[in-house]
């Protein structure tokens, strides 16, 4: 995720490290041939090129601007409520935690905490198709994560873990009914929220509604130099590649925004939130050894 001040009018126009351009610069330098081809043709062969008047364009254009802008709205809902998710996750996680000390039993505190951190770490594994083995381990017993890698659902085993453990706390006399319930509630919270990041992941925005939108854009931009040419001469390339980078950017930024949980730099920081709630969490039961936040490099939050 890109994480960066506020750059000054230079910087804004010259920088390529958040940019969709990297993406999308074999496609302008096509549409920049075409355009250069067609604004050239005249002077070169003294033939002319078929003359299409610029209202058709200026139609297509406005309507094609139109559902680009509700497209990258639609994507950008998925990635906002991505990130609330999140957000949700670091506070129940943090209440889970908190709660916990009201047991006065510092070990189930610290079981509770690290399969809490662990839920987390296997979920972002789990979103990006990642080793979920390398992001369990370091937060459960050998026999527990031996056992959670067992299964299928491993965000889901966690959870059970926490279930389990809290139930045989209560069963014991050391949790009231009061604390069983918010306890219980916080696991179910964060139940919910693996199913919503799990919604988002596994419904991506119609195919032919991106594939409609992709395709018009290419023949608007190579189809507009036709318009421009008689108007713009040979300032045709120039205005067509400015036509070609806002609709090619924005395609380009509804791709990303569309997949919250991967690994484009305008992705969500999953490993920076995992590294929030470990930190937030090993303070909480006074571990000794507590890493740092993790920090942007060059303005990029690692993802």
């Amino acid at each position: 995720m890109i994480v960066r001040k506020s750059p000054n009018m230079l910087a804004m126009l010259f920088t390529l490290r958040g940019t969709v351009v990297i993406q999308i610069w074999q496609r302008l330098l096509i549409v920049a041939a075409v355009s250069t081809f067609v604004a050239v043709f005249p002077h070169v062969w003294s033939e002319p090129l078929p003359s299409v008047s610029l209202a058709p364009f200026s139609l297509i254009g406005l309507v094609l601007s139109i559902f680009l802008g509700f497209r990258n709205n639609a994507c950008y809902d998925r990635w906002w409520e991505a990130r609330k998710q999140w957000g949700h996750l670091i506070a129940q996680s943090r209440a889970l935690a908190r709660e916990a000390r009201a047991l006065h039993d510092p070990e189930v505190t610290e079981r509770i905490a690290r399969r809490s951190i662990g839920f987390a770490a296997v979920l972002a594994a789990r979103l990006r198709g990642q080793d979920e083995a390398a992001a369990l381990r370091p937060w459960l017993s050998e026999a527990e994560a031996v056992a959670v890698l067992a299964t299928r659902n491993r965000p889901q085993a966690v959870l059970q873990l926490l279930t389990v453990e809290i139930v045989d706390v209560h069963r014991r006399g050391n949790c009231g009914e009061i604390l069983l319930r918010m306890l219980e509630d916080r696991v179910e919270e964060m139940n919910a929220i693996q199913t919503a990041c799990e919604r988002i992941k596994n419904t991506p925005a119609p195919f032919a509604y991106s594939l409609l939108l992709h395709r018009t854009s290419w023949i608007f931009c190579l189809v507009s130099p036709f318009g421009l040419w008689e108007t713009c001469g040979l300032a045709t390339p120039l205005f067509t590649l400015v036509l070609a980078y806002a609709f090619f950017g924005l395609d380009a930024v509804g791709d990303e925004l569309e997949e919250p949980f991967g690994l484009l730099p305008n992705g969500l920081p999953l490993n920076a939130m995992v590294r929030t709630i470990e930190i937030d969490l090993l303070e909480t039961i006074g571990a000794k050894e507590i890493p740092e936040p993790l920090q942007p490099v060059d303005g990029w939050l690692l993802t």
